[in-house]
C-alpha cells in the first residue's frame, strides 16, 4: 500500500504533516518520538496493574504528541505481559483516538500468516488508519517455548523461510494471490475482498508493514523491499550504525516508500532524582542477568537489585547493559537522545522505559516530553 494512501494529518501543535509511516516532529525534538511498551510487570504487582499502566501511558503519550505506540511480543517471561500484542492493541485502541498503534513486533515465524492478516485486519477495522504491523523473525522467547507455540520441534527461522512467510502475509493483506495459487480462494477478513464483494465498500487503509531487526538480515531485506525498518538499538547497540548503513545502501524505492525510513528503539529512563535512575538501571541489569541465565522472573525492585551479590562477570554484564540506557535527569536524557540521533541519523526515536513501578515509567515520558516542549493538548 502506498504511503500516500494513508490520510495525512496535522498535529495539534501545528507540527509537520505525518502519514502512515513518517511521523511528525514535535517541539524541539530532533525527530518524531514514539513508544515501545513491554508491559513490564514488577515484583509485587500483577499483569492487571501492568496493563492499566499501558493504557495510562498510551493516553498520556498521545496527549503529548508522540507519534506511535508499539507493543512487543514476548513469551514465557513473568516480567513481560505482552504475549498477545493484537489483544493489547485492541484494548489500547478503545482508550485512544489519534496515536498510531502497532506491534514491535509480531514474531512472524510463531504464527500462520493468515492469522496475522486477520488479526491486524480486525485492528485496522477497529482503528482505521492507526495500525502498524511490525514483524520480526526471532521467536521472542527460548527455543522450547517457540516449539510449543509452533507445535513443532523444528524452528523455521532461516534466510529462506522468513521472506517466503512475509510474501504470503503481504498477499493475504492485499488479497492478491495470483491465478491458480493454492490460497487464491482464501481471503483474510476483515480485508480487501469485502470491498470487491457485491455492495461492498473498500476501506482506504491497510496496516503498513515494518521489518524489525537487531542484525543485518532484516535491514537488507527491508531495504530491498522498500519497507520501513525498525532497529533494536536498545539491546544491540553495537550493530545499530552498520545495520542502518546496510538498510540505506540496500534501499530500493517502492510503492510504500520513495526514500529509506528507519526508527531505532532506545532504552530511556528520565527521573527527577539522579540516584533513583541509577537504582532503576541496576534493577534492569539484574532483570537481564536473570533472563540471560535462563531464570526470567518479575521485574525486580531496586531493593532486590541492591541486595543481590553480583559475580564479577554479572557486574561486567550489568555495567555494559546499563551503558546503553540513556538515563538521568531530563536534561541529561535529552542530551543523550540528541547525541544518539546525530550519530545514527535515525528518522524516528522509539523510547522504551523500564522501571519497577508504573508511575516511574509514566514520569519518564512526561519529563522527556517537557524537555522537548512537546504539545500539551
Amino acid at each position: 500500500m502506498a504511503a500516500d494512501e494513508t490520510a495525512a494529518d496535522e498535529t495539534a501543535s501545528g507540527g509537520t504533516a505525518a502519514d502512515g509511516i513518517r511521523g511528525a516532529v514535535q517541539g524541539s525534538a530532533p525527530v518524531p518520538l514514539s513508544v515501545l511498551d513491554l508491559v513490564t510487570v514488577g515484583s509485587g504487582h500483577t499483569a492487571t496493574d501492568a496493563l492499566r499502566t499501558s493504557v495510562e501511558l498510551a493516553r498520556f503519550t498521545e496527549s503529548r504528541g508522540f507519534h506511535r505506540y508499539w507493543v512487543a511480543e514476548h513469551h514465557s517471561m513473568p516480567g513481560v505481559a505482552s504475549s498477545s500484542p493484537a489483544v493489547i492493541l485492541a484494548h489500547l485502541a478503545a482508550h485512544t483516538d489519534r496515536i498510531r498503534l502497532g506491534s514491535g513486533g509480531v514474531m512472524l515465524p510463531n504464527h500462520a500468516p493468515l492469522v496475522i492478516a486477520e488479526q491486524f485486519g480486525t485492528l485496522e477495522a477497529l482503528a482505521p488508519g492507526r495500525i502498524d504491523l511490525g514483524l520480526g523473525r526471532a521467536p521472542g522467547t527460548d527455543g522450547a517455548t517457540a516449539a510449543a507455540l509452533r507445535r513443532t520441534a523444528t524452528l523455521h527461522e532461516g534466510a529462506d523461510d522468513f521472506p517466503e512467510q512475509l510474501a504470503e502475509l503481504t498477499r493475504f493483506l492485499d488479497d492478491d494471490f495470483p491465478e491458480g495459487h493454492r490460497y487464491g480462494r482464501i481471503h483474510a477478513i476483515p480485508g480487501p475482498v469485502q470491498g470487491t464483494s457485491p455492495g461492498g465498500v473498500q476501506s482506504p487503509h491497510r496496516p503498513p508493514i515494518w521489518l524489525l531487526g537487531s542484525s543485518g538480515f532484516s535491514a537488507r531485506l527491508a531495504g530491498v523491499l522498500g519497507l520501513p525498518f525498525a532497529f533494536a538499538h536498545h539491546f544491540s547497540a553495537q550493530n545499530t550504525v552498520p545495520a542502518l548503513d546496510l538498510y540505506r545502501e540496500s534501499f530500493r524505492p517502492s510503492e510504500v516508500l520513495a526514500e529509506p525510513y528507519a526508527l531505532i528503539g532506545v532504552s530511556v529512563l528520565a527521573v527527577d532524582d539522579e540516584r533513583e535512575a541509577r537504582r532503576q538501571v541496576l534493577a534492569t541489569g539484574l532483570n537481564m542477568v536473570r533472563l540471560r541465565g535462563g531464570r526470567p522472573g518479575l521485574f525486580p525492585s531496586p531493593e532486590e537489585a541492591e541486595a543481590h551479590e553480583f559475580s564479577p562477570l554479572e557486574r561486567e554484564f550489568v555495567d555494559s547493559w546499563g551503558a546503553n540506557i540513556i538515563h538521568g535527569t531530563a536534561d541529561e536524557v535529552r542530551s543523550g537522545l540528541d547525541e544518539l540521533h546525530k550519530r545514527t541519523g535515525a528518522d524516528e526515536l522509539m523510547l522504551t522505559s523500564h522501571a519497577h513501578r508504573g508511575e516511574l515509567r509514566l514520569r519518564s515520558y512526561e519529563l522527556v516530553a517537557d524537555a522537548y516542549g512537546l504539545p500539551t493538548a
